[in-house]
């Protein structure tokens, strides 16, 4: 008499669980730098939580993301973001964006220094000055795709995007020219990510230097 065969046992882990986000994101959330999708391996823990209540709570604009966490607690959305943010995996070599050197040197000057005379702060102020991100909430801005920063921050200046206040990033956006952004975008994207990609520790700032005002 032939055994039935045995039943497929599906392991109960985080990693099985979040097989749903890797479709978009990649393995193991590392997405690769050609495509529109972030990496979210690595991200600060504080940040992705933040990410995934405003999606659920549609600060973020985007369906799928909204659908998949609208019935899960704040308690589980911790643990999913803890579950990524203690990956970590290597990256891939930042691709050639073809970018002119005076377009590139633009988007340096605003990366490191902004610029004083609109009341922009550097990125590093926020972001740590490897930018790679800053606990327990400022994500890293190397080793994303150059169309999803363009696409993030135009989501920033028209609304799509908010954040609970104060909205940082809103106010930043709302400075940057076209030019600007497309200077920013294009030197992020072409810069390697260093070995040590970890979020720099917290630091305690006694102003936002993101709401400085024009001159």
């Amino acid at each position: 008499m032939a055994h039935a065969a045995a039943p497929h046992q599906v392991p109960d882990t985080m990693a099985q669980r979040m097989q749903a986000c890797t479709l978009c994101h990649g393995k193991e959330g590392v997405a690769t730098n050609q495509g529109y999708f972030p990496r979210i391996a690595g991200k600060p823990a504080g940040y992705l939580y933040q990410q995934l209540r405003n999606f659920r709570e549609r600060r973020r604009n985007y369906p799928a993301m909204a659908y998949l966490l609208e019935n899960m607690s704040d308690a589980y959305l911790l643990e999913i973001a803890q579950y990524f943010s203690a990956l970590d995996l290597p990256y891939p070599a930042p691709p050639t964006t073809g970018a002119a050197p005076t377009v590139l040197a633009a988007g340096e000057q605003l990366v490191l220094r902004g610029d004083p005379r609109r009341g922009m702060a550097a990125c590093v102020s926020c972001h740590g000055a490897a930018l790679t991100g800053r606990l327990p909430s400022t994500p890293g801005l190397l080793g994303l795709p150059r169309d999803y920063v363009v696409a993030q921050m135009g989501a920033w200046k028209t609304g799509l995007r908010r954040a609970t206040a104060p909205d940082c990033m809103a106010q930043v956006a709302q400075r940057l020219t076209p030019d600007d952004l497309h200077a920013v975008s294009n030197w992020l994207a072409s810069q390697p990510v260093p070995t040590n990609s970890h979020p720099a520790p917290a630091e305690t700032q006694t102003s936002n230097p993101c709401k400085r005002e024009k001159p």
